[in-house]
């Protein structure tokens, strides 16, 4: 007797690999899962498309660039052409999951499963026919033959079971022909999106190259014109002498006004910026007035939050995607609401709450465990 042995997983493997998204785009969609059950959705959407993704990034750029720009305007053509793709991909998916998979999955737990039970059940028959007929002598012979009825019962049952799931190949025939009509209608839907976009980048190709070519014109420079006049005693000084300075400074800076009067500055980081506005006026009784403001902006100075409560420093720039998320800038202060799990925290900065990455900042004071 041949008895055949099943393999519980689809394919009889024992390990299986598998292709898995990024961890980025699993982190994202464990917060739109997070997100869906907060507001009382049962199921969240599948992993995004590349193409899709790609194409929206595409599409925010190219808006970014405008109309005026040949770029721009492919950019925008391509990310629309990518995000039909990434449609195209979805409806592929859920075609090869309804046709193919759904059904290999049913027969594995259905059909395979019930012949795993036939099989278990003629063997523990098969070991209780064993142990009788050694226990001849002390078993009575009635017992044996039924022992030997149950087992031959219990493997024809079995047998049975597993011709009928041989005999039954056409619907798994059937179910691979869905699975590659599903996959030529996809190369063809997306051959003919291509198609249409290859013929659009000819055309801005033409229109680009048919564009008057401009020449860059710098901007005219400011001018310090002094006209030559005569006052207080030999003295030249300008008709309307109005002098404005603006200063950027790494180093210290010392201005003598007068021998009588200096202004000096302490040495300031490459992060700060004075800038100084000095007026002289001519007249009878000369005067003088002088306008400082001083801007400080430094990566480990910020006043968007207090430090003596939940916060973090962003790393990078955070452009949100989706609904519910929170957009800042590097070197901005957050203030930490909760944590949503292991990569998305919840927080507030300027009187806008959402969520954002875990490792797009850096803890400055740790939410309370």
């Amino acid at each position: 007797m041949v008895v055949v042995g099943l393999e519980p997983k689809v394919g009889g493997a024992e390990e299986t690999s598998r292709y898995r998204p990024h961890c980025t785009s699993r982190a994202k969609l464990s917060m739109i899962n997070t997100m869906s059950k907060i507001r009382g959705q049962e199921k969240g959407p599948g992993y995004p498309q590349t193409e899709s993704l790609l194409g929206d990034a595409m599409q925010r750029y190219g808006r970014d660039l405008g109309e005026e720009s040949s770029f721009g305007l492919a950019l925008m053509d391509v990310g629309e052409a990518m995000r039909e793709l990434g449609e195209v991909k979805d409806a592929l998916d859920m075609e090869v999951k309804q046709n193919f998979i759904d059904p290999l999955q049913n027969l594995h737990d259905k059909d395979v499963k019930e012949i795993q039970h036939h099989l278990k059940k003629m063997e523990g028959r098969r070991l209780d026919f064993d142990y009788k007929k050694k226990r001849h002598g002390k078993v009575m012979e009635e017992e044996i033959r039924q022992a030997l009825e149950k087992f031959h019962e219990s493997k024809e049952i079995a047998e049975q079971s597993m011709f009928n799931l041989l005999e039954s190949d056409i619907e798994q025939v059937s179910q691979m022909t869905a699975l590659v009509k599903a996959q030529l209608d996809y190369h063809r839907q997306a051959t003919e999106i291509l198609q249409q976009l290859s013929t659009k980048m000819e055309d801005r190709i033409k229109e680009a190259s048919s564009k008057p070519r401009k020449e860059y014109v710098p901007k005219p420079r400011m001018e310090l014109q002094l006209p030559t006049e005569t006052y207080n005693g030999g003295i030249h000084m300008a008709k309307s002498p109005s002098l404005s300075l603006s200063l950027s400074l790494s180093l210290s800076l010392s201005l003598s006004l007068s021998p009588s009067l200096t202004f000096s500055l302490p040495s300031l980081p490459l992060s700060h910026s004075l800038s100084l506005s000095l007026t002289l006026s001519p007249s009878p009784s000369p005067s003088l007035s002088l306008s400082l403001s001083l801007s400080l902006s430094s990566p480990f100075l910020s006043l968007s939050a207090p430090l003596d409560q939940p916060c973090c420093r962003a790393l990078y720039d955070f452009e949100p995607e989706n609904e519910g998320e929170l957009g800042f800038k590097e070197g901005d202060i957050i203030t930490l609401t909760s944590q949503i799990d292991d990569n998305w925290y919840e927080g507030m900065i300027l009187g806008q709450s959402g969520f954002f990455p875990v490792n797009y900042v850096d803890i400055l004071v740790p939410l309370p465990h």
